[in-house]
């Protein structure tokens, strides 16, 4: 599933395309994503000019004159910005075409993507409401994470992929930030120590920052909005390398699944 990396890389690619650009018209070809595409939508964003692309968590926001579009890339979604005239593939579910003769055209084979609308303030939408903070925002510290670990009996990794502990983290990087703060992922969040959870906020700030260097991470469907994929799977340390020695300490990688996950540790760094 695109993490939040790829999100913000997704994001980066289509902003300069899409800013300054009405909306000739949205093309849906299959309305049935997530929850279906608003009936009408086509209606009422026809004309409307866009006038800034965000992202919150993983969602992109695209703001304009008639409301805000909230879009979710899914397990297996991608956007890109092409001619509107490009020859359609398999999965290609809705064109958003603009007056530069360009459209920004969603693929997904899983269709576990969304299409939303809001004319109202998008922050308070039923799916952004209760979102914690962004980690990369100075909102987010150890001492946050620490507080709201008290009691928790939750495992740690599971604590920080909560979208209300913090926006974003899926399981690639909650995993690689886990192994750089040399924290095993089935410890409870509620015996991290303060100290230790000082190391895991770093270390999320520092997997999330490099892997959007790197342009993300793709292993099976992820490419950017130019079609190129993310090179950070070739600086993972843990995840998928099960069986495989640390990078660190030469000890095999572990894997275990929790909450429903495959999760990746090394047990000679990670305590």
């Amino acid at each position: 599933m695109p993490e939040l990396p790829e999100v913000e890389t997704t994001r980066r690619g289509i902003e300069p395309w899409l800013t300054g650009r009405r909306i000739e018209r949205l093309l849906v070809r299959e309305r049935r994503l997530r929850w279906p595409v608003p009936r009408g939508l086509a209606a009422r964003i026809a004309g409307a000019t866009i006038s800034r692309v965000e992202r919150r968590a993983k969602y992109l926001l695209v703001h304009t004159s008639a409301g805000t579009l909230i879009l979710h890339l899914g397990m297996s979604g991608s956007l890109r910005v092409l001619a509107a005239s490009a020859p359609v593939r398999g999965h290609d579910h809705f064109d958003l075409v603009l007056d530069s003769g360009r459209c920004l055209r969603f693929n997904d084979p899983r269709r576990f993507g969304c299409l939303l609308f809001t004319a109202d303030d998008p922050l308070a939408h039923p799916l952004l409401a209760e979102l914690g903070p962004e980690p990369l925002s100075a909102d987010f510290d150890g001492k946050r994470l620490w507080q709201r670990a008290r009691g928790r009996r939750a495992s740690i990794k599971a604590f920080i992929m909560d979208a209300r502990t913090v926006a974003g983290v899926g399981n690639i990087y909650a995993s690689e930030a886990l192994f750089r703060a040399g924290i095993r992922p089935g410890l409870a969040a509620g015996r991290v120590s303060r100290a230790r959870m000082q190391a895991l906020a770093a270390a999320i700030r520092a997997v999330l920052t490099a892997a959007l260097d790197a342009g993300g991470t793709t292993l099976r469907d992820y490419v950017d909005a130019a079609g190129a994929p993310g090179y950070f799977r070739l600086r993972l340390a843990v995840y998928e390398r099960a069986g495989q020695p640390c990078r660190k300490c030469g000890t095999p990688i572990r894997q275990l699944v929790l909450g429903q996950r495959s999760s990746y540790w090394c047990p000679g760094c990670q305590r």
